[in-house]
C-alpha cells in the first residue's frame, strides 16, 4: 500500500467518523427536543391538575414510540449516508488504482 493511499484511507476514516458522530447528535438533538417539547405542551396547558397528569402519562406512553420512530428516521439517514460513502470510496479507489502505475513508475525513477 502506497503512502497516497494510507493518506486517503486516513482522510476518508476521520470524514466517515465525522459524518456518523454529526449523525448521532442530530438523532439525541431530535430526541431531546421531542421531549422537551412534549413536557412543555403539557405543563403549559391550561388543564386542571387530574388532566394534566393524565396528559403526562399519555405522553410517557408515547414517547418511545415516537422515539422509535425518529430512530428509524436517523436510521434511514446513516443508512443513505453510509451508502454515499461506500460509493465515494469505490470512486477515490478506482482513481488511485488508475494512478498507481503512474505513480510507481514515477517512485522508481527517482529511485534512480
Amino acid at each position: 500500500m502506497s503512502i497516497i493511499e494510507l493518506i486517503e484511507k486516513g482522510k476518508k476514516a476521520r470524514r466517515q467518523k465525522a459524518r456518523k458522530q454529526a449523525v448521532k447528535d442530530a438523532a439525541v438533538g431530535a430526541a431531546i427536543g421531542l421531549t422537551v417539547g412534549a413536557v412543555a405542551g403539557v405543563l403549559l396547558a391550561p388543564k386542571s391538575g387530574k388532566e394534566t397528569r393524565e396528559d403526562i402519562a399519555n405522553a410517557a406512553k408515547e414517547l418511545p414510540d415516537k422515539a422509535k420512530e425518529a430512530m428509524g428516521a436517523v436510521k434511514e439517514k446513516v443508512d443513505e449516508v453510509m451508502e454515499a460513502a461506500k460509493e465515494k470510496v469505490e470512486e477515490v479507489k478506482g482513481k488511485v488504482q488508475e494512478k498507481k502505475p503512474q505513480l510507481t513508475s514515477e517512485a522508481e525513477e527517482k529511485k534512480e
